[in-house]
């Protein structure tokens, strides 16, 4: 395969994957191991790596939350800064402390065993439809960011965390916690993306600090230009699917949306383990 096409090719699977509940990570391992040979470790490196650019996308898309942010941390920010800055920090976190561990054990995780955890987390997303759709006859989940607790951002950084695992998708863990704990499914989705940001600069710098040699011979098997094609694929599918599942999160399809999601995940397992068995 030309270094071009894998550019292209791995630039849609890290700015679609990354917003579904298929786990980016999982499909650009399958895409970089049995297309382009590299090994699991490196290609697990480098999927993180490249993170790099759906956090561009999602600073492009949220630039209003961001500054409200970037006020908020000078003293000048309102209370939907000084929110947004408590929830970045606690969720983050939290996040580090589990994922990095999690990094530092992952060269034992390999093969179609990283699809187990999307078939788990599908059917959890499959649920969480179910609770909408019937609740929606009593009441329809409304909590928003100022409704959380300390103890409901500890456990939206701890779904987070765990996505560091290969086969557990980071926007599929975060929402379907943050469905359970009651939160308006639009406001689940743009938590979920923006809590994107800190993790994903967090999982580069990680991986530029600990696994140099995956990352320096992944990126001199990949031209400069085709590496620069993935991150601007990257970066155009990612802000298309930010705008096209907040929109779908806001209107009467949303069960639709989460189920559909929940399939998706289930039906990405299955393909893992046949993959990964075969």
């Amino acid at each position: 395969m030309s270094n071009w096409l894998f550019g292209i090719l791995r630039g849609l699977v890290q700015g679609i994957a990354e917003w579904l509940p298929i786990s980016s990570k999982t499909q650009i391992i399958i895409v970089s191991t049995y297309l382009y040979g590299f090994s699991f470790q490196r290609a697990y490196a480098f999927g993180l790596f490249l993170e790099a650019a759906t956090f561009v996308a999602a600073l492009i898309y949220f630039r209003g939350e961001v500054l409200e942010v970037l006020r908020a941390l000078v003293g000048r920010g309102g209370a939907e800064g000084r929110l947004l800055l408590k929830y970045l920090v606690v969720v983050t976190i939290i996040t580090a402390l589990i994922g990095g561990t999690i990094y530092a054990l992952v060269e034992t995780v390999s093969g179609p065993v990283v699809g187990v955890p999307m078939l788990i987390l599908g059917a959890i997303l499959i649920g969480d439809a179910a609770l909408i759709h019937f609740a929606r006859g009593r009441r329809t989940p409304e909590k928003r960011l100022d409704q959380l607790a300390l103890s409901d951002l500890v456990i939206i950084g701890i779904a987070q965390g765990l996505a560091a695992l290969p086969g557990v998708s980071r926007s599929g863990a975060t929402v379907s916690a943050m469905l359970l704990l009651g939160l308006n499914p639009r406001e689940a989705f743009r938590l979920s993306f923006l809590a994107l940001m800190p993790a994903a600069v967090g999982a580069s710098l990680l991986t530029l600090i600990f696994s140099k040699v995956e990352i320096s011979g992944a990126v001199s098997a990949i031209t400069p230009a085709a590496l620069g094609v993935a991150t601007v694929v990257a970066i155009l599918a990612s802000l298309l699917l930010i705008r096209a599942l907040l929109r779908a999160a806001d209107s009467a399809r949303i069960t639709i949306l989460v189920a559909g999601l929940g399939l998706l995940a289930i039906l990405s397992g299955v393909a893992t383990l046949l993959v990964g068995s075969g």
